[in-house]
């Protein structure tokens, strides 16, 4: 279980607890975080659960794979810190991460 902190896109932080083994994503849709659409369930087939993870968490939550990149070309506003939150998955050592929903997904 790793404690998590999603800067919503109005500002506000939700700190909610998620189960090592699920996505970002799925902690987010979860705990009913705003922001996170995830139209297509999870699969790297949108880029509707875009994030950007704080720059002390990037080693932590790993590397983009192709697939990834591919999908976050469709993405608003992607930085170096941009993710898909269906691609990364909670790990223990992941308490404490902060990321941040963009205002807008596509």
């Amino acid at each position: 279980m790793a404690t998590i902190t999603y800067i919503e896109p109005d500002g506000s932080e939700r700190i909610v607890d998620v189960k090592a083994g699920l996505s970002l994503m799925e902690g987010a849709i979860n705990n009913g975080v705003n922001g996170i659409e995830a139209d297509c369930g999870g699969v790297c087939a949108c880029a509707t659960c875009h994030i950007y993870v704080d720059a002390d968490w990037i080693e932590a939550a790993g590397s983009r794979t192709d697939i990834e990149e591919a999908m976050l070309d469709l993405a608003n506003e992607v930085r170096e810190n941009s993710r898909l939150s269906c691609q990364v998955k909670v790990t223990d050592r992941m308490d404490g991460l902060v990321l941040s929903i963009p205002e807008e997904q596509r």
